[in-house]
């Protein structure tokens, strides 16, 4: 009995570490405590960040809805990849690499090359017009659009690209995957008829392929991770889980003989279709893999934002209130000191704030018109300034403010009684201390 207790108390204490104190341990302890001790703790909380991210923002769903566009746009996609690599007269070393991907083990591949010349015959012939333009565009698109989408989700992005923006990036991916292909093609031409010819470096040739073929797919996602999100993303975040992911992704192209055979019994179920519906989980794997990476590249950028994050979860109101208010004091008073607007991380920094937590709050006063965002000149991050006279925002506007986010007053049939304490409590709102007239600039006017 004793030890079923003490035991419990050992898994209470662990939950309680997890979920609350690794969070309460700041970036400035961490590197006070060394290297070693600020590595442990950054692994362990990108791990819980990535868990909790996969959970929360249903990645197995959206790789569901991204592996759906990603069958619809696989025939355009490719068309269109044979055309640029048949430009440069490189079509058969594309189809070379098909009929070596994991893709041939479904045994689709002759299926999909057949739609996909037939795309480009009626092209050629000039009956693909109009309508099958569109669609073959539309679908590259709607895939590149919602991938984006999806990351945006994950970085906390709410504006996506411009359409330009958007253009240039598509198409220098489209652009990319037929030069990548060739180039691990060309490498491995050269280095087989450089060693080729020794039966010593049989192996060393293996291996060298190997590892270039690696290198190649570990750029590819290193590319995606830091490119297809509308904001920043450090190349030094992206480099471990792009080589994570991308070396599942080598590793499921090169076990995907064994996976054919687990999933065999697809073809007896589904018959003709077997091969498909294969490809369709190969295809969400793939998803997956792209959306874990993402997570995790976000987890290990933001790492430190994560301090807290908890005790942000369980903040009262009215500390929540005060901090907000804070925040706009001091914006308030950067603005009518005629100095460079903040950031929410130089807020989070100067006074020791976690970033989640600024991010979020400034968040809200932009959505309710008490900030806005403006631009300025070398500066990567986004700034705020007052988005009305300092001297008419008041504490009672702020909270009012707040308050008013969303929607009220919207049943139908709400009965007399309730109608009537709506009423009254709006009255009584009215006529809280007279603190609600104070200027926010004018809380705490010294500069600390």
């Amino acid at each position: 009995m004793q030890s079923n207790m003490l035991y419990m108390d050992i898994f209470k204490q662990i939950g309680q570490y997890l979920k609350t104190d690794i969070w309460r341990q700041t970036s400035s302890v961490r590197r006070e405590r060394g290297f070693i001790h600020r590595v442990w703790y950054n692994a362990l909380r990108t791990l819980i960040i990535v868990i909790r991210g996969f959970s929360s923002k249903q990645l197995n769903l959206t790789a569901a809805g991204l592996t759906s566009y990603l069958v619809f746009a696989i025939v355009p996609m490719l068309a269109m990849t044979l055309a640029v690599a048949k430009g440069f007269g490189f079509s058969d070393v594309i189809e070379h690499q098909l009929n070596a991907s994991f893709l041939a083990e479904t045994g689709i591949v002759p299926s999909i090359m057949a739609m996909v010349n037939r795309y480009l015959d009626t092209a050629q012939d000039g009956l693909f017009v109009g309508i099958g333009i569109i669609i073959m565009i539309w679908a590259i698109y709607q895939l590149f659009m919602n991938v984006e989408k999806a990351f945006n989700d994950i970085w906390d992005v709410r504006k996506s690209r411009s359409l330009l923006k958007q253009t240039v990036n598509y198409l220098s991916i489209l652009l990319a995957i037929p030069i990548l292909i060739i180039v691990s093609s060309g490498v491995d031409v050269i280095i087989q008829s450089t060693l080729g010819s020794f039966s010593i470096f049989v192996d060393i040739r293996k291996w060298l392929i190997r590892l270039i073929q690696f290198m190649i797919v570990w750029g590819l996602f290193l590319w995606i991770f830091v490119t297809v999100p509308n904001t920043k993303v450090r190349f030094s975040a992206a480099i471990i889980p792009a080589i994570l992911m991308g070396t599942l992704f080598q590793l499921l192209q090169m076990f995907s003989v064994y996976i054919m055979l687990l999933l065999g019994r697809t073809s007896i179920v589904y018959g003709a279709f077997g091969g498909f519906m294969i490809l369709y989980m190969l295809l969400q794997w793939t998803s997956m893999l792209l959306l874990i990476g993402t997570t995790m590249t976000y987890a290990i950028q933001n790492n430190e934002d994560f301090d807290y994050a908890n005790d942000i979860e369980l903040m009262s109101r009215r500390y929540k209130d005060f901090v907000t208010l804070f925040l706009l004091n001091r914006i308030a008073l950067r603005f009518e000191a005629d100095e460079a607007p903040y950031t929410a991380r130089k807020l989070a920094e100067e006074y020791k704030l976690p970033m989640r937590l600024v991010t979020n709050l400034l968040t809200r006063l932009e959505d309710v018109g008490l900030l806005r965002e403006v631009y300025v000149e070398n500066e990567q991050e986004r700034t705020f300034q007052p988005a009305l006279d300092t001297h008419r925002i008041t504490v009672g506007m702020v909270t009012d403010r707040i308050d008013k986010q969303g929607i009220e007053s919207f049943l139908q049939d709400a009965s007399p009684v309730m109608t009537d304490f709506w009423e009254r409590y709006q009255q009584l709102c009215l006529k809280r201390n007279n603190v609600i007239n104070l200027p926010v600039d004018e809380i705490y006017t010294d500069v600390a």
